[in-house]
């Protein structure tokens, strides 16, 4: 991937640079207080407590499942030839708005402190009815360390149907905004569902899954699954995108052609990863939640933070798998002979509702930090985020009485772009972002 005209890459990423080193934004009154009903702080959820007996880290256990690439093959080859990134954000067919042009309530939603360095409003026909959430986001900058692909800077997020509400053909099911994030006072984005082959690639359905984390790691994209299933992640190759023929609601092979309820894209899976020891349960394995990348590990490592609910007593888990380093296996993670991956490092916290994490370690550091964001107890207004590692634990706090409640209203996973220096995120109604830099400043 290091052939994609480097110079280029470099004079993009200077500018983007400047861009982010430029004032932050002049948030509304109403998103820079916090009223007297969200100022309790949270419990402190002290130190990590490092995992290490058998029998905790034997439930991290993952078993390698591949779709068989024959499966793969005739799947693409009844739809037509896979299409890449490029392809799909040159049909982008709807925009983001910059936070000025996005509504008081919209922006009341980013983070009262640090304040996001830009943020964007989605556009209105994906967000009035409600029933379509954000959750999740990783960008070309965890996919490759020059931070482009292809021929662009794109930042991916994942979005969850409800499964109560809204159209009952869609509940449940999960999609993609690939967005073209190279001009950043100007991003466009088009939509891409997220499915499963069946029958041995003459067929798919639509991926039923609460997408609450999400990392682009080469050419594969990893998703975690819903909560309760012996499913732990998906899998994606973002060089088999397909297109559909057929608009219609229907999901699959219908007469004519191939649909996917409107949308002109699918993603097909190409794996998934199971928990050895069962279904995600408080007792067994945990649910993964919040995913992100760190790049500062050798290899690279995925790291996962445990789905609790706010105000959950109970400690939550934190752990990080290795990626594969066999140019064979790009994106995929670190087995053994039989297909088994082993968690490399966990811990316990006692942070819950955690819906977004980070690990990184900073120059000179000899641990790595532990970014959670968490959801507030009463699951409404802005939520908190800290900082952890083994001997520390300290968080945002802001207002006059101190209040931990900082972070961003409905709070959505982190991704750290390293070229750039910036932590990406969502709330329940923007994407914004935040150098690292300024985070850690709030934090001592």
């Amino acid at each position: 991937m290091k052939h994609r005209g480097r110079h280029r890459r470099r004079r993009r990423g200077a500018a983007l640079r400047a861009v982010l080193a430029g004032t932050a934004l002049a948030l509304t009154a109403a998103a820079t207080l916090i009223s007297a009903s969200q100022a309790e702080v949270a419990e402190d959820p002290g130190t990590l407590r490092p995992m290490t007996s058998r029998a905790d880290t034997g439930r991290l256990r993952l078993q390698e499942h591949l779709v068989p690439a024959r499966t793969l093959d005739r799947l693409a080859a009844a739809m037509g030839r896979p299409v890449g990134v490029d392809a799909v954000l040159q049909s982008a067919d709807r925009g983001l708005r910059a936070a000025a042009d996005c509504s008081a309530g919209d922006r009341a939603s980013l983070p009262v402190d640090p304040t996001a360095a830009r943020a964007y409003c989605w556009d209105p026909a994906d967000t009035t009815a409600g029933a379509w959430r954000p959750a999740s986001v990783t960008t070309s900058g965890d996919a490759d360390d020059d931070g482009v692909w292809g021929t662009h800077r794109v930042v991916l997020a994942g979005w969850t149907h409800s499964t109560t509400t809204g159209r009952a053909d869609e509940r449940g099911l999960a999609r993609v905004a690939f967005v073209d994030a190279d001009h950043p006072e100007h991003l466009d984005y088009r939509w891409v569902l997220l499915v499963v082959p069946v029958d041995g690639g003459r067929d798919y359905r639509g991926l039923a899954s609460g997408v609450s984390g999400m990392v682009w790691h080469g050419n594969k994209l990893l998703v975690t699954t819903t909560a309760g299933s012996a499913d732990a992640l998906y899998v994606y190759d973002l060089d088999r995108i397909q297109r559909t023929t057929v608009d219609g609601p229907a999901i699959g092979r219908v007469p004519g052609g191939w649909s996917a309820g409107g949308y002109g894209y699918v993603l097909p899976a190409v794996g998934s990863y199971r928990f050895t020891a069962g279904r995600c349960a408080p007792s067994g394995p945990p649910c993964p939640g919040a995913l992100a990348l760190d790049r500062g590990t050798a290899p690279d490592s995925l790291v996962a933070a445990e789905w609790s609910a706010p105000g959950d007593d109970r400690r939550a888990r934190l752990w990080r798998y290795a990626f594969s380093t066999d140019p064979a296996r790009t994106g995929l993670l670190a087995t053994d002979a039989a297909g088994r991956v082993d968690a490399v490092e966990a811990y316990r916290t006692r942070a819950s509702g955690i819906r977004g994490v980070l690990s990184y370690r900073s120059a000179g550091a000899d641990r790595p930090s532990w970014y959670v964001g968490r959801l507030p107890g009463t699951q409404d207004g802005h939520g908190g985020l800290w900082r952890q590692d083994t001997e520390d634990a300290g968080a945002v706090h802001c207002g006059a009485d101190a209040s931990d409640r900082c972070w961003a209203e409905g709070a959505g996973s982190l991704s750290y772009w390293q070229e750039t220096g910036e932590v990406w995120s969502l709330s329940d109604r923007m994407l914004f972002t935040l150098p690292l830099a300024d985070l850690d400043r709030s934090l001592d």
